[in-house]
């Protein structure tokens, strides 16, 4: 190959942002070579898009989200369960799952929601898999509970995810460290929610088993007072 073609080939790769050792590869030379022949060319690198801007392939929600909740405005689409008996199963800690379409796979990524008190309280950092497992990856999220979950509307997931951590920051507590990689999957938040947050609008503390309830009850005494929560805790660890 004569020495202009490769340095024009050289350097086109690396202008398209393959590395040295990459077109070392390619044109069969060593990557001292490369270095020499690429040496100062611009490198194009694609733009990051915003995890909101990629296409939206799906957004569930666990049944019996709207348990104990009021919601002002409802929109029509934001459906739930007819029947809603006080503290059935997800009344009160809701999954929420969002998917989209990114580099020819699915992204998704997940939060598990207190309602009543602790707003997110776990959360899935956005993973990218093939198109054809979303199906398993959404099942598998939602095995926990009875019923199979709803399809929802990304608007509805932003007022409970991001209602919910609003809530919780007012009574003192934060939200999972893996939801500030996945928010941003939901897209812009723009406050107030639509939806009014604690059992019947009480915040209502029901010990997990990863919960601290000693730490939890004394952030509750100091941000809203001994008599204005109520709490379901296990007897011997509190």
């Amino acid at each position: 190959m004569e020495s202009k073609e490769l340095k024009e080939r050289a350097q086109a790769l690396r202008s398209a942002g393959q590395t040295p050792k990459q077109i070392a590869r390619e044109l069969g030379v060593t990557r001292a070579v490369v270095t020499r022949l690429v040496r100062g060319v611009d490198v194009v690198r694609p733009a990051r898009v915003h995890p909101s801007e990629l296409p939206l392939l799906g957004c569930w929600i666990s049944r019996q989200w709207s348990n104990g909740l009021s919601i002002t405005d409802r929109p029509t689409d934001w459906v739930d369960d007819k029947e809603l008996p006080e503290m059935a199963m997800g009344a009160g800690l809701v999954s929420v799952m969002v998917a989209r379409a990114e580099n020819g796979g699915v992204t998704t990524c997940g939060f598990l929601v207190d309602t009543y008190c602790l707003g997110v309280k776990n959360a899935l950092p956005p993973v990218t898999s093939a198109p054809e497992e979303m199906t398993g990856t959404v099942a598998e999220f939602f095995s926990a509970y009875d019923a199979e979950p709803l399809q929802t509307p990304l608007d509805l997931a932003r007022h409970l995810v991001f209602g919910a951590v609003d809530y919780a920051h007012s009574l003192g507590f934060e939200p999972h460290r893996d939801f500030y990689s996945a928010a941003p999957h939901l897209g812009a938040w723009e406050p107030p929610s639509r939806i009014t947050f604690g059992l019947n609008g009480k915040p209502y503390f029901q010990q997990g088993p990863h919960d601290n309830p000693e730490r939890i009850m004394r952030t509750l005494d100091r941000t809203v007072g001994r008599d204005n929560y109520h709490f379901t805790i296990v007897p011997t660890m509190l």
